[in-house]
């Protein structure tokens, strides 16, 4: 509502009571706040200590205390964030390898960790040990053979289903809040929004735990895009600590900016990234002091998860890249074809997940989310063992994709015809033609992208947490490591060409699948997310590949071009529409030619405005008043004769003042005359005690005239995050516009339908 925080005088909220009531200045569920009002709240309290810490040493003190409370509040969310991401990071790798084996020495170790811990093993069988032992080995002590392949395949789906229920039984009964990526609600709550219980204690346990679960399941999703929530779930409880945050829901936002930055920051070891990708996808209100704060929370975050070191490479980056060839102006060709697909792809993914969660929300199908989960997971992990490009963990995938081959790589991707002439060094190898290894990946690399692609579509927005980051990048590390392969094999066989002589001479090494596939991971999650700046920073810090900025930037502005030449929207305006959250995107842009008068309400044969009067309502026609409507506030004229404006007054506002006048002031009946002027009214003298609530209006709501165009009133309401403005002519009130109005307009002339937008 419109900044009732604007208070005229000194003193008391209210005249009869010696402090403030309690909960006055907050707000219901699924409403939105008052920015201007929580502005305004903040000002005075800053006024308050400032005056305040001149009076003795105590409270200066207090006043450096509430300066640094911010920075406080900023590393404690890294601190836990960080350490938070380390412990899913170590669970996830442990017990994606249980649906494989066991470790003998120790169960908690991976199969990684239990390999190292071996004095057997060897260079060449690096990945088998002794006290490593599959469940075919270990139950019927056959390692070989139909008989064991057909008891380790029943092993992964039975672990695989095991996870996938364990996480949507933990969602569906203690935290429903705890499901899906998070980031559309992030994004709306960041908006103004309330969604009580969303980043709740509860939902952080649950989320952490279901998210460690439904990773290791083996389902086509991520963790990164929970991690965001997970964060932010820190920041809401940090933030709940200090009445600095607990009391102002704007401030409180400005936190929650900076927990989504931390959250990004360890979820791929990208804490630049992380800012950029706070700043440009979720926040709605950064102001540069949350943007040095963000920093801060996303350094102390990526510094926590260095610590725990969980991928044991000491190094914070997640597909740490070393290529050895620079690339060449002729490769843009391929690059930009990437970017296409990926704009493709994000396209068709977009509409065809959000067809399926319509048909989800809409039919039976969603009164079953435990049984819609369990035949995903068994399709998917049916499907996923046969296949190794599949049945490895996502981000194991995503690292031998992007890999270079050396000489020490034993994948087989690597599997190229050597020359036995050939003395270079170890680290310069020259393309080479590809062997039967290499074939055989392409085809089932082609299998792995196609089964990846349908599955998607149907994981995401189940009833447990599900990231899009990591499939969206597996979608294009497959796309990008085929074309790869591709454009070498062409450059090797055809080094005669003329887009190849300049630069790709005989025995050189000038093709690296490994960027094709980097480039097109970037290309997908693009075309899916609509990122620029912060993908591309993103993806250069994930991989370290620093000089490959450009084919990076050419593939994401490309997949942004072909994607918003379908539609505007990325997957997560998508949801944030699909859910109907009332959520003004500052990307979109409104040029039709309406007028406040069209939009506002009460149109034409409708029932007048309902408005409270300065000095003429009984206590009884408020709470009448109140009874019969639902609206958040009433515009207060002077009579309903001349409809002259003085302010506005919140409802809920309303409710607690005569509730709290009730308990603590004698003489206050329903009969009492409620009066928002100075000076009370003439009474006779047998009357009973008026009640004054000058204190609880708002002097100064926003105004526009109706014949203000609505593209600036869309634009008021972005920029100074209103929940209604009034419309006046001459001083005298027509109508009101609410946030909701301006959303069902908007809507409305965009050809959809208006009453998707469900909240207030």
């Amino acid at each position: 509502m419109v900044s009732a925080g604007v208070m005229s005088g000194s003193g008391n909220l209210m005249d009869f009571l010696d402090e403030p009531f309690p909960d006055v200045g907050t707000y219901e569920d699924f409403h939105t706040i008052d920015w201007l009002r929580e502005k305004s709240r903040d000002t005075d309290r800053h006024r308050k200590i400032t005056s305040k810490s001149k009076e003795s040493v105590w409270e200066f003190i207090k006043s450096l205390l509430d300066a640094w409370s911010g920075w406080v509040v900023m590393l404690l969310i890294g601190l836990l964030a960080g350490t938070l991401a380390g412990v899913i990071d170590l669970a996830v790798d442990w017990m994606t390898d249980l649906k494989e084996g066991v470790c003998l020495s120790a169960f908690w170790y991976s199969h990684e960790q239990c390999c190292w811990t071996s004095n057997e093993t060897t260079f060449e069988d690096r990945d088998k040990c002794p006290l490593w032992q599959k469940w075919s080995e270990l139950l019927v002590n056959q390692s070989e053979g139909a008989s064991a392949y057909i008891l380790n395949y029943l092993m992964y789906i039975l672990w695989a289903l095991l996870f996938a229920f364990l996480a949507v039984s933990l969602v569906r009964v203690f935290a429903p809040y705890a499901c899906g990526s998070g980031i559309p609600e992030i994004k709306t709550i960041l908006s103004g929004f309330i969604i009580r219980g969303y980043l709740g204690k509860w939902t952080l346990l649950i989320k952490t735990v279901t998210l460690v679960l439904v990773v290791s399941s083996g389902l086509s999703l991520g963790k990164e895009g929970p991690l965001v929530h997970v964060a932010c779930c820190c920041g809401n409880f940090f933030s709940s600590l200090f009445s600095k945050y607990s009391k102002n829901e704007g401030k409180r936002r400005e936190v929650l900016s900076a927990a989504a930055a931390a959250g990004v920051s360890v979820a791929f070891g990208a804490p630049i990234g992380g800012v950029l990708f706070s700043l440009e996808e979720v926040s709605y209100y950064f102001p540069l002091k949350t943007l040095w704060r963000s920093f801060f929370a996303a350094l102390v975050a990526a510094f926590t998860l260095r610590s725990i070191n969980p991928f044991g490479n000491s190094r914070l980056v997640l597909f740490y890249v070393e290529y050895h060839t620079p690339w060449y102006m002729a490769e843009l060709f391929p690059f930009i074809l990437l970017g296409v697909f990926g704009g493709l792809w994000g396209t068709l993914f977009t509409r065809c997940n959000i067809a399926w969660c319509r048909r989800r929300k809409t039919t039976r199908l969603g009164k079953y989310p435990v049984l819609e989960v369990i035949v995903v997971t068994a399709i998917t992990a049916i499907i996923a063992y046969p296949n190794p490009y599949t049945r490895q963990s996502t981000s194991e995938l995503i690292s031998e994709l992007f890999n270079d081959c050396g000489a020490l790589e034993s994948s087989q991707l690597c599997d190229y015809i050597n020359d036995p002439n050939m003395t270079r060094p170890v680290d310069d190898i020259p393309d080479r033609p590809a062997g039967v290894g290499v074939y055989t990946a392409m085809w089932q690399l082609a299998l792995a992208l196609i089964f990846k692609i349908v599955i998607t579509i149907f994981t995401f927005g189940m009833k447990i947490p599900s990231g899009l980051f990591i499939p969206s990048m597996a979608v294009g590390a497959m796309a990008g490591r085929m074309v790869g392969i591709g454009v070498e094999q062409l450059a090797y066989h055809h080094h005669d060409w003329i887009i190849f002589r300049n630069w790709c001479r005989p025995g050189a090494d000038c093709v690296t699948p490994g960027l094709y596939a980097m480039v097109g991971a970037a290309a997908c999650l693009g075309g899916v997310t609509r990122m620029t700046v912060s993908l591309v920073v993103i993806m250069f810090e994930l991989t370290g590949g620093l000089e490959y900025i450009v084919p990076l930037m050419a593939a994401a502005v490309t997949s942004k071009w072909v994607a918003d030449a379908f539609g505007k929207e990325g997957i997560y305006e998508a949801h944030i529409h699909l859910n109907g959250y009332p959520f003004l995107d500052v990307k979109d842009e409104f040029t039709h030619r309406t007028l406040a008068t069209d939009v506002m309400r009460p149109r034409r044969g409708e029932l007048p405005l309902s408005v409270l009067t300065q000095d003429s309502m009984t206590v009884e026609d408020v709470e009448t008043l109140i009874k019969e409507t639902d609206y958040n506030g009433f515009p207060v004229v002077v009579s309903r004769d001349s409809e002259r404006l003085i302010g506005f007054a919140q409802r809920r506002e309303l409710i607690l003042a005569i509730k709290n006048a009730r308990q603590r002031q004698e003489g206050i009946v329903s009969n009492s005359i409620m009066y928002f002027t100075e000076e009370p009214p003439e009474l006779p003298a047998n009357s009973p005690h008026p009640l004054k609530l000058r204190r609880i209006l708002n002097l100064s709501p926003f105004t526009v005239t109706d014949h203000t165009p609505m593209e600036t009133v869309v634009d008021i309401f972005r920029k100074l995050g209103l929940r209604q403005c009034l419309v006046t002519r001459s001083g005298r009130l027509l109508g009101i516009i609410t946030k909701k109005d301006v959303l069902r307009h908007m809507a409305q002339m965009a050809n959809q339908d208006p009453e998707s937008i469900m909240f207030n």
